[in-house]
């Protein structure tokens, strides 16, 4: 099959530690004859500036201004990088296609070893072009391989220079599942899925932060983050730490309805119920590269669940539960149904604890990948103790099923 060919356009004009890297004649060249050729041109801050002619740009709405500018000389998509932006606790980059402005969110990382980080970004989008991919999911995919290679390489000491080369083959060396941020789904992080809860945080005296740490400590291979009664400023203040200390251990961290949480503190991703946004809108929003969970307890839900793009279900309550009103319980057989019908993998949910969760693995069901657990780790005076318990206990239960 033959691709159509596609021009990345990066203007190197400045590079991030300020040096100026080309002339006037250059810029107009970049203006006059590759701009209207492109596909896709890829300034930073700095050098939309020096295309505008020096215009000052601040803030967000600065950046999406000078897009829209440069989308007028004739390229087709504009990603204005933010990586420079002062005041900024994320890095945050505008992407414009003449129609819609997206904001493309990533972590800021705290490191000297950022040379090559725009010719990198320009080099893997043209590369995810000539796969076939669409130009918004081929500049998430470059944000996303950056960012990851810039947090892999962050304490490498390189030479005496301000700047230093980031690591492009950190990937030969670290699991596909703990890239950073670029985090592919694996069905096995479903195991043992600790979902926090605000109520069983203040009754403990205990932050969300720590919560999730002794979760992790304990053995949780996926966390989210269900707190309902928390205040959003103090919630994504939490979230940001908490996706500090996910991103760490190599855990995914998924954030329960928020999705402008999840946006803003980078989550992993989202899991939403029957009553949310459904999958197909929060993908919309996400991205390709993040992790959607969706909550059914019908075949049908479930098969709507999949043609939405979802990455797995959670399939509840199993047993009644105290952390959820008006919650029907499926018992063992509604859980098997569930699972049989499913395309995507399970995992259980609803009154699971350390009393009933090796029966529930050892029902042997296709496609159930281990169990989603709120009160038995969390009601607990120690959750790290109590995780550790929890998780013995499924992997007995898993060699004899």
């Amino acid at each position: 099959m033959l691709l159509k060919a596609a021009l990345v356009v990066d203007p190197v004009m400045v590079s991030t530690s300020g040096d100026t890297l080309s002339g006037p004649s250059t810029l107009a060249t970049y203006r006059d004859e590759l701009f209207p050729m492109a596909d896709i041109v890829t300034p930073n801050v700095k050098e939309a500036s020096k295309l505008l002619g020096d215009v000052s740009l601040q803030t967000i709405s600065d950046m999406r201004s000078a897009a829209e500018s440069i989308y007028k000389l004739g390229p087709k998509h504009v990603l204005v990088k933010g990586g420079d932006m002062p005041d900024s606790t994320d890095a945050i980059d505008v992407f414009f296609d003449g129609k819609e402005f997206i904001e493309l969110r990533g972590l800021r990382i705290k490191t000297r070893n950022t040379h090559g980080t725009g010719c990198t970004l320009a080099s893997c989008i043209a590369a995810e072009l000539a796969k076939g991919a669409t130009m918004l999911h081929a500049v998430e995919v470059a944000k996303k391989f950056v960012e990851s290679a810039l947090y892999h390489s962050k304490d490498l000491v390189i030479g005496n220079g301000p700047q230093g080369p980031f690591d492009h083959l950190f990937s030969l060396k670290s699991p596909l599942h703990k890239m950073g941020s670029l985090h592919k789904f694996n069905p096995d992080d479903l195991f043992l899925y600790a979902v926090t809860d605000s109520g069983m945080n203040k009754k403990w005296g205990r932050s969300i932060k720590d919560a999730v740490k002794a979760a992790i400590e304990g053995g949780a291979t996926i966390v989210q983050l269900r707190e309902k009664d928390t205040e959003t400023r103090e919630f994504l203040e939490a979230a940001k730490a908490c996706v500090e200390i996910c991103r760490s251990s190599g855990v995914p961290l998924l954030i329960n309805d928020r999705i402008d949480v999840a946006l803003a503190c980078n989550a992993d991703g989202v899991h939403v119920g029957q009553s949310d946004m459904p999958a197909w809108e929060v993908r919309e929003l996400l991205g390709p590269g993040k992790i959607i969970g969706v909550s059914c307890k019908t075949p049908a839900q479930a098969e709507q669940a999949w043609k939405d793009g979802a990455d797995y279900i959670g399939s509840g309550g199993v047993f009644p539960t105290t952390t959820k009103a008006n919650n029907p319980t499926l018992g063992f057989e509604g859980l098997r149904v569930v699972c049989s019908a499913s395309k995507l993998p399970v995992v259980a949910i609803g009154g699971i604890n350390t009393g009933n969760a090796g029966s529930v693995m050892e029902l042997g069901l296709p496609n159930l990948k281990g169990v989603a657990v709120v009160s038995a780790l969390f009601d607990r005076e120690c959750v790290a103790t109590e995780t550790r318990s929890l998780r013995s206990i499924l992997m007995n239960a898993c060699s004899r099923s």
